[in-house]
């Protein structure tokens, strides 16, 4: 998503940040409902042209979206007036906005529960379980099979032994991937529970596992450079040249730049 689309998710999950930050325990409502709705544009066309063509009155739009999700929160009502009533490069943009904010809704509730830092952690357990295990990775991002294939697989392999949240975002990826191939949609879910915090996500792989300690001391040199919070999620890989490989977004830091990033962050502190 980008340009005219990007610019219009972004306006919108502004304005809705301090409401569902704000709605507590409701969370989770709001976001199947939010999810609800996504379903229901990815399953129509027609449905996605009415609500996204700009030549459509605001009014009818709005109204369309009245009839349509009646029995929803109102929070969820408003923000989908929001969405329909902001432009789209794309019709298909649309629900992918709406969908970013069923995420955020899930976030905002991990937050105000104090768990956003285990469900993190868990999401990352479980992509580097995935990447250890290809066969369960083939089977749960298998488009031939049903989705009730799919989530009947992952209840199986991590039913009980995730927290709520974590399970719901993980069902949402794996049951509807819009187009996303799997490990990538988890990494996008770190990136937002990342940016909830406003922090970044460090992707560490070490030769050999972080004592405390040190992982402390990679996100102090990392926070300094980058002028934000970072999150340090470590995989060991006995692999790793150098001992060390960093992934911050697109830019891959390798131990040779931490170490100078750590020598001139001591020179200036004296």
């Amino acid at each position: 998503m980008r340009g005219t689309s990007q610019a219009s998710r972004d306006a919108v999950l502004r304005e809705f940040e301090p409401v569902v930050t704000a709605s507590g325990a409701d969370g989770l409502v709001i976001a199947d409902q939010l999810f609800t709705a996504v379903d229901a544009l990815d399953a129509s066309g027609s449905l996605r042209r009415a609500l996204t063509d700009p030549a459509r009155p605001a009014g009818d739009k709005a109204a369309l979206v009245a009839r349509l999700f009646s029995s929803f929160d109102a929070r969820v009502r408003d923000v989908l007036v929001a969405f329909v009533q902001a432009r789209w490069s794309d019709e298909a943009d649309l629900a992918e906005a709406i969908d970013d904010a069923g995420e955020r809704a899930i976030f905002a509730y991990s937050l105000e529960q104090g768990t956003l830092d285990q469900v993190e952690e868990e999401l990352f357990r479980v992509q580097r379980e995935l990447v250890a295990n290809r066969e369960l990775l083939t089977a749960l991002g298998n488009r031939s099979a049903t989705k009730e294939t799919r989530l009947a697989l992952l209840s199986g392999v991590l039913g009980g032994k995730l927290l709520p949240t974590t399970e719901a975002l993980l069902r949402r990826v794996v049951g509807t991937p819009r187009g996303n191939r799997l490990l990538v949609a988890i990494d996008g879910l770190l990136e937002s529970a990342a940016t909830h915090r406003e922090r970044l996500v460090a992707k560490v792989d070490a030769a050999v596992e972080l004592s405390a300690k040190q992982r402390a001391r990679l996100a102090s040199i990392l926070s300094e450079a980058y002028g934000r919070e970072v999150t340090i999620n470590v995989a060991v890989d006995p692999e790793v040249l150098g001992g060390i490989r960093v992934q911050v977004g697109s830019e891959v830091v390798d131990g040779t730049v931490l170490a100078r990033l750590d020598e001139a962050r001591r020179r200036l502190v004296g």
